[in-house]
């Protein structure tokens, strides 16, 4: 049989590409980018339309590197989509055509090689390509300039997007790649060339997670590969030591141990390199030191000189973002890209959801803001100690005079705030001269002056709160209060952020305290609702949610709701159904409907129907798009779920009419059974709320409900996703205290699911837990008969779980079953006694007579059951608090 002649491009076609490239690529072309777009994509579909492309990267000598390396780009986006249904033989030649270009002379051809090369390997595999190793192998070795950077680039890139692969056995080969490569990698820490130093760093930085063994057996030439290059005349490549260093501190700090003191001093001194990226990357260093939770005391001598680099790099540098920023003025509209993502958290059930951490002010991490993470970090660890250090600087630069010097001054108060929390104890005695001090700065003619001023002063709001009963301590408390609404009221984007992130955390710790102020708070924020542009006003939404969150009913005034209301009613009006700004006034909503309780039933119909509407037309679009007039985007559902559920709880059985007359009982079945975790969390939040205010609208379709509640306890499903099973357990315990006997189809097996929950207690989150051993005994309270029979398979895992459980409502039902179970089956309790008079010691106090006169009898049950001695021996068991809290029951 004849060879297959290797493929060659038509002429005709190979200038027709080369043409549209030409214009894609040219700022002078007037043709319209998207058609050239669409005509390449037509191309595209040819079968050996990458041939084409990587024959103009790798050979069209004549025309520019701009359209070679244009060509390149388009091969690597199109090899992602289309490699593997490629013909062998042109996968093939596109292979044969890239190696060669790892030795070009233009450097940008070199660098879009190594891109694709990645990319090929990424989808075939090393195995896919045995000439690859070699010719990377042969540059490396070249001696050649261009050939062994075309080559470290290449490999720098592999490393960076598929390590593992480099770390795993490929047949044919006697030894892993990156045992190959490796002192290949570690010749070139010695080169005089910059770029491969900089490369071969780079690539074996990636593998510090991994640690495969070869690194590992070769830590001490590495490390010592790292000292040598520690004081490298390119910053790229300390830059790229100091990231080195972090992540073994991070990951593998026992391999730094003896060199520590030499890694300390070395951080210390490049934490101040004059290339500000390098800083950055030294200073991260401090956090991941105390992160990694080593001996303190390694750091302690060196804090007289640390703390002074940090403070000094807290300073703002002349070109950050934030100083070109602040000069904006307030009433300039936002663009859209001003607005950064937001995420909404489904609700919760519980006691222990996550907290989400402080939103930083702006996202650009730099060395101000590590510096000041450092300085945070520190003050947890080393408390009180680094205050002799820091308190004298931070003092002179306060008192630095003149317009110059705003900055340190700037840089003194975000200081104090760092350390707000770790150092509280020594502040304590100065606290109110550091917030009487800091009060006159809301008013500095710099912004970013009164913008950390209002941050470091919310730091101490638990201060602020506390004082207020101590002579002078309201009249603080007042002038803060009146110093950020000021604030709120700024010209400047900047400021008004920051005061109202700083007001939302004083009204959290003030609470009730701002009562007497409320009228005032309204006012100043509604001006500012006004006021703000788009991004701002989120912020504003979430200052009015945890305001009516802070004072609950007290908001429920006409006088109050006169001021509050009728701006978010017109705003509610503006926005169309498919509006993402609707997301935050949704979510302010919730926090005042819950506030206002029955309060909120004059606004409560639009609201609900909104609701309504808004959860209909999403889940038309989800099957939809083009008729329903819009994407879907599921933050829409969950958003008006939640506000349903706030109108559940604050209207109470009053959401019964609205309920009754439209569709949710369908709508909220669909949304139970979403494939997003989120929309099925919120979604069984709701149906708890409804069981508890009106169930009989849940009926006709209630086995459905229990049956996709049922679901989300399987293990399977609570590892995947928490929280829904937290709030499915939680809806399936309402129903059943309401809906009584007709739960029973589900018992059993919602018991089988609720046991290995209960017997993996450690490994879930506390809340889960809870609501597995409330719902536990709601089922034995309202169908004890089906219970009972089970009882010694999780009697104790169920007491210890019970035994954890605040007094409260809830807790009562759980031994209501605890008590139908024993009467029912009181052998089936034996074997557990101790555990179920550990959790009966639990209670502080039982409030409904009823249970407590329950629990004596069970408890005098017992007692008589158990003779000669048998009693006894199992009081003896228990520590003397237990026994004396068992006295209240007569035993």
């Amino acid at each position: 049989m004849a060879a297959t002649p290797a493929w060659q491009p038509q002429e005709e076609g190979f200038k027709e590409i080369c043409g549209l490239l030409e214009q894609q690529i040219s700022h002078l072309s007037s043709a319209d980018k998207s058609q050239i777009w669409h005509h390449l994509q037509n191309y595209s579909h040819l079968p050996d339309f990458n041939n084409y492309l990587a024959f103009i990267f790798s050979r069209a000598e004549g025309k520019s590197v701009e359209v070679r390396q244009a060509a390149g780009l388009y091969l690597k986006n199109n090899l992602r989509s289309t490699y593997n249904s490629m013909l062998p033989a042109y996968q093939q030649y596109v292979k044969s055509e890239l190696l060669p270009c790892l030795g070009a002379a233009d450097r940008h051809i070199r660098s879009t090689a190594g891109t694709i090369i990645s990319v090929v390997v990424q989808i075939g595999g090393v195995v896919g390509w045995p000439e690859l190793l070699q010719a990377l192998v042969n540059c490396l070795d070249s001696n050649d300039l261009n050939h062994m950077e075309g080559a470290m680039d290449a490999l720098s890139k592999i490393c960076e997007d598929i390590p593992q692969l480099l770390d795993s056995d490929v047949p044919g080969l006697a030894e892993r790649p990156i045992n190959i490569f490796l002192p290949r990698l570690f010749r070139f820490f010695q080169s005089p060339h910059a770029s491969l130093r900089k490369l071969s760093l780079a690539s074996i930085n990636q593998y510090i997670m991994l640690m495969p063994s070869a690194l590992y057996l070769s830590m001490d030439q590495y490390l010592q590969g790292l000292f040598i290059l520690a004081n490298d005349s390119n910053a790229e490549v300390r830059k790229l030591v100091c990231a080195a260093f972090v992540q073994l501190i991070e990951v593998r700090p026992s391999f730094l141990e003896p060199h520590l003191r030499n890694v300390i001093e070395y951080m210390l001194q490049v934490n101040n390199d004059k290339d500000e990226e390098v800083a950055l990357e030294a200073c991260e260093f401090w956090s991941a030191y105390c992160d990694a939770q080593l001996p303190p005391e390694n750091l302690r001598e060196f804090l007289p000189r640390l703390i002074p680099v940090l403070l000094s790099n807290m300073a703002y540098a002349d070109d950050d973002e934030s100083v070109i920023e602040a000069e904006e003025d307030g009433s300039e509209p936002d663009r859209d890209q001003d607005l950064k993502p937001r995420f909404h958290s489904s609700r919760f059930h519980g006691s222990d959801e996550v907290e989400d951490e402080d939103d930083d002010v702006v996202n650009t991490w730099n060395l101000r803001k590590c510096s000041a993470a450092a300085l945070d970090i520190l003050s947890n660890v080393f408390g009180d100690e680094i205050l002799p250090t820091l308190m004298p600087i931070v003092q002179a630069k306060l008192s630095a005079g003149g317009d110059d010097a705003w900055k340190d001054r700037e840089a003194a108060v975000l200081a104090l705030g760092a350390i707000g929390e770790g150092c509280i104890n020594g502040l304590y005695p100065h606290l109110s001269e550091i917030v009487a001090f800091l009060i006159p700065l809301l008013d500095d003619k710099f912004p970013l002056i009164r913008s950390i001023s209002c941050w470091t002063l919310s730091r101490f709001s638990k201060f602020i709160i506390q004082s207020i009963g101590h002579p002078k301590g309201y009249e603080q408390f007042d002038n803060v209060l009146m110093g950020l609404l000021r604030r709120i009221l700024d010209d400047n984007k900047r400021v008004q952020e920051a005061a109202c992130s700083a007001f939302a955390t004083l009204e959290e710790e003030a609470a009730e305290e701002l009562a007497p102020r409320l009228e005032i708070i309204l006012k100043h924020l509604m001006i500012a609702f006004g006021k703000y542009q788009r991004r701002n006003l989120r912020i504003v939404y979430d200052a009015i949610g945890t305001l009516a969150e802070a004072v609950g009913g007290e908001l429920n005034r006409p006088a109050y709701l006169d001021i509050l209301m009728p701006p978010l009613i017109e705003k509610w009006q503006q926005l169309s159904n498919s509006d993402k700004d609707l997301f935050p006034l949704l979510e302010c909503f919730t926090s005042i409907a819950h506030a206002l309780g029955t309060g909120f039933s004059q606004f409560a119909e639009p609201v609900f129907r909104r609701c309504i509407n808004i959860i209909q037309t999403q889940q038309f679009a989800k099957v939809d798009p083009v008729a329903a007039g819009g994407q879907y985007d599921k933050e829409f559902i969950v958003c008006s779920i939640d506000l349903l559920s706030g109108l559940a709880e604050g209207l109470g059985s009053g959401i019964e009419s609205l309920v009754s007359q439209c569709s949710l009982r369908d709508l909220l079945l669909h949304c139970c059974v979403d494939e997003a975790p989120d929309v099925r969390q919120s979604a069984f939040a709701l149906l708890g709320d409804l069981a508890r205010v009106c169930p009989i609208h849940l009926h006709p379709r209630l086995s459905e409900f229990l049956e996709a509640a049922a679901k989300q306890l399987e293990i399977s499903k609570v590892k995947e996703a928490i929280s829904v099973a937290n709030n499915a357990c939680w809806a399936i315990g309402e129903l059943a205290v309401k809906v009584r006997q007709e739960v029973s189809p589900v018992v059993l097996n919602v018991i089988s699911c609720l046991l290995p929950i209960l017997q993996h207690a450690k490994e879930l989150n506390k809340s889960l837990i809870e609501n597995s051993a409330i719902t536990l005994g709601r089922l034995a309270w309202v169908c004890p008969e089906l219970v009972a029979p089970h009882m010694e398979h999780f009697m104790q895992p169920w007491c210890t779980a019970l035994a954890m459980i605040r007094d409260d409502i809830e807790k009562e039902d759980a031994f209501r079953g605890l008590c139908a179970l024993v009467k029912a089956h009181p052998s089936g309790a034996l074997s557990s006694l101790v555990f179920m008079c550990k959790a009966i010691a639990s209670w502080h106090e039982i409030r409904s007579e009823d249970l407590h006169n329950d629990i004596c009898q069970v408890l005098n049950g017992y007692k008589q059951m158990l003779r000669n001695g048998a009693w006894d021996q199992c009081m003896s068991v228990l520590e003397p608090p237990i026994k004396e809290k068992l006295s209240k029951y007569q035993v």
